[in-house]
């Protein structure tokens, strides 16, 4: 059987996934309680809560995997326009905008593309993206990501996950522009199916079968995030 075409999405969210585990409330994390990366001021927001310490800290542990990646298509790749970007670079951005924000994401992005620093891909944002190679723009847009991990005043607590996370996902990143086809040429048929690298795992690694995400589920232009 030949292997089946993957939607971006979905490979880009499992890699997310796979790096925030499962539920955790570490009192030194700004973010307080988190499963899968959703924190609970986010899942309150979400879920339209308000205020949202009322959400009961059960309702994080119990997030299922489906409202999870729910969460992150509206919020989170829907806000840094995935399905407009390299996959190589969709994956690096949406990790770090799970990470620390969808407009710490961007601003750092625009950064080392030598652009004004608004928070908004726009079409100027897309025109420096599309002049420059992405295995490049990853690399450049990782090293950027570090300096600023290394920053923050909880580094001395999580400075060594985070060094092992932005290493792992440049090389998911660089995988998937390796494993992505170069545009077919005039009267050269079209590229087939990408398969998933043998660096991205499907499965998640709390055993739960990750599922498609809903779409067009809300859009908030909110920075979502943990703080970082």
């Amino acid at each position: 059987m030949p292997d089946q075409p993957l939607i971006p999405f979905d490979i880009c969210v499992a890699n997310v996934l796979k790096q925030e585990g499962g539920y955790a409330d570490n009192p030194a994390d700004p973010g307080g309680a988190t499963n899968m990366g959703i924190t609970r001021k986010t899942l309150a927001a979400w879920r339209k809560v308000n205020p949202w310490w009322t959400l009961n800290k059960t309702e994080v542990q119990n997030l299922t995997v489906a409202e999870a990646q729910a969460i992150y298509k509206a919020w989170f790749w829907d806000e840094i326009q995935g399905d407009k970007l390299p996959l190589g670079l969709a994956n690096c951005l949406l990790d770090f905008a799970a990470n620390s924000g969808v407009a710490r994401a961007v601003i750092s992005l625009q950064a080392v593309l030598g652009l004004a620093q608004d928070g908004v891909l726009g079409p100027i944002t897309f025109a420096a993206i599309s002049k420059k190679k992405p295995d490049a723009l990853i690399r450049d847009l990782c090293d950027a990501r570090l300096t600023f991990l290394k920053r923050l005043s909880t580094a001395a607590t999580f400075g060594r996950a985070w060094s092992r996370r932005v290493g792992e996902v440049r090389a998911q990143s660089l995988a998937l522009v390796a494993s992505t086809p170069a545009p077919a040429g005039p009267g050269e048929p079209a590229p087939g199916p990408v398969p998933l690298p043998p660096a991205v795992h499907t499965a998640a690694p709390w055993g739960g079968a990750l599922v498609v995400a809903g779409v067009g589920l809300l859009s908030g232009g909110l920075a979502l995030g943990r703080g970082k």
